[in-house]
């Protein structure tokens, strides 16, 4: 079954699910209160210099400064053969790299007026990520109009093809900028490529008029919403079809396409039937799939990941699986039967930095490099970059995905108000002892009367599991203690009150 692009509208959310061969492999949503700012341009002013971390702080009008790292500012005169040559992605700047000659303060000043793009939105407690490494994505071309060279996607692999497009893009690129050659220019014509440098051109002009009339901090350049993205950058050749249930962005997407990619017109299509579009194609279930802890395999095995603030843990475990020879095949089979459903999570899930897999342990090298080898293999389908280092000794890789936007379970999620984000609440049976030890610290009068006020769960263990200590307690001290449930309180909470 081919490739198909599913887009499900509301009135203030969208949400874009990728298939392949009938299964959701990539999913996106954008609300309108919390709209991507990546690609996004900026008239911005440098507010913090921080010369011992080499970076900045940019006021670029949001609620959190943009981080401005040393890297990522252009300077006037840089050599980026070597880093452009195989991108596709309109945010994977050249800038990026250790820079030894020139520090920061050399670099900007406390109060300058910088033109900052976003190339990574805001995530957990951090501030958007910002560079001065302009790029503006078309559908066939990205322009660079800071940077004067040519890149051709990794994706295009025929040398031909890739030589004829270099000899295209050489006549059309105006002097002085720089353009690269997206996956989709595969098989496209003269005409079609110049009419996107001339478009993207035209933006570009724009947005220079608009940073002379205004004053930092202002919004110059807002990118394409999420469905007119996922037109630009997902529908091509490899696409059956682009399915949406909303008339009116249908409408708007035909018009789209008419002007500036014609051949693909035939592949939108309108959802019309009463079934929701997302169940219908299969896809809600897959969504909250990929919200569980625990993804089990086809064998018995299962997965555990785990996600941080820095990092994403992937733990294999056997399970019920027990193989059929001798245990180091089981434990290879396994492993590879996780290689697979790994990879796969990664892409639905969007997991990105820093991402450390716990293989279970094979003492046979060899195998040890057919493990990395598939591993290595099955994520050349994942459009983000990618970098996988070798099976350690202790059965890890470890490996770094490109962030650039926040993961489904911190999109979709938030912290669970019981264990407010650990994972785990006390048990009643430790909240139980912690209230007779706070018991024995408060002074009780004789007669007394102790109200327990706790959560239902902890109330009924008090009551039962713990009378008998309560019991003693009211004898020893000469009170009366009364067990109220409240399900307004917290797992962990509980209030005492004597009277």
């Amino acid at each position: 079954m081919a490739n198909e692009i599913i887009i499900n509208t509301t009135l203030d959310e969208v949400r874009v699910g990728v298939l392949e061969g009938g299964q959701l492999v990539e999913f996106y949503v954008e609300r309108k209160k919390e709209a991507s700012l990546v690609g996004n341009i900026f008239k911005g002013k440098v507010v913090k210099i921080l010369p011992g971390m080499q970076s900045a702080f940019v006021d670029i009008g949001l609620e959190k400064a943009a981080f401005l790292y040393v890297a990522d500012i252009k300077t006037e005169v840089e050599d980026f053969s070597e880093f452009m040559e195989d991108t596709d992605v309109p945010l994977e700047l050249p800038g990026r790299r250790a820079r030894s000659d020139l520090t920061i303060s050399e670099l900007i000043q406390e109060g300058q007026e910088v033109l900052v793009q976003v190339s990574k939105d805001p995530i957990g407690t951090k501030g958007a990520r910002g560079t001065s490494y302009i790029t503006i994505p078309g559908r066939y071309l990205v322009l660079m109009p800071t940077i004067e060279h040519v890149g051709i996607s990794r994706r295009i692999v025929n040398v031909e093809e890739r030589q004829r497009l270099r000899a295209i893009i050489d006549e059309i690129r105006p002097k002085g900028y720089g353009l690269i050659v997206r996956t989709a220019s595969e098989h496209s014509d003269l005409e079609e490529l110049r009419k996107d440098t001339e478009f993207l051109l035209l933006i570009w002009d724009n947005i220079q008029k608009k940073k002379e009339k205004v004053s930092a901090p202002s919004l110059l350049y807002s990118d394409l919403d999420l469905t007119f993205r996922s037109v630009r950058d997902l529908l091509n050749d490899d696409v059956e079809r682009l399915v949406i249930d909303n008339r009116d962005e249908y409408e708007n997407i035909l018009d789209f396409v008419k002007n500036f990619f014609p051949k693909l017109l035939k592949k939108i299509e309108i959802y019309d039937r009463r079934e929701p579009i997302f169940e219908a194609f299969g896809i809600e279930i897959d969504i909250y799939k990929g919200l569980d802890r625990k993804v089990w395999l086809k064998s018995g095995g299962y997965i555990v990941i785990d996600q941080t603030e820095a990092m994403t843990v992937i733990d294999v475990n056997t399970g019920k699986y027990v193989g059929k020879k001798d245990l180091e095949d089981t434990i290879l089979k396994t492993n590879l039967e996780a290689v697979k459903e790994i990879a796969y999570q990664i892409r639905l899930r969007n997991l990105g930095g820093i991402i450390i897999i716990d293989f279970i342990d094979m003492e046979n090298l060899e195998n040890r490099e057919k493990l990395y080898s598939a591993f290595v293999e099955t994520m050349r389908k994942d459009r983000a970059k990618n970098t996988i280092f070798n099976v350690s000794e202790i059965g890890l890789i470890q490996m770094t995905r490109k962030r650039i936007r926040e993961s489904l379970g911190r999109t979709l999620c938030e912290s669970c108000p019981m264990c407010e984000g650990k994972g785990f609440v006390k048990s009643p049976k430790t909240i139980s002892y912690e209230i007779f030890r706070r018991l024995k610290k408060i002074p009780l009068h004789k007669g007394a009367k102790v109200i327990i006020s706790a959560n239902p769960i902890v109330a009924d263990y008090l009551s039962d599991e713990q009378r008998a200590g309560l019991e003693e307690f009211e004898v020893t001290y000469d009170i009366v203690i009364i067990v109220k449930a409240d399900s307004r309180f917290h797992r962990e909470k509980i209030e005492i009150t004597v009277i």
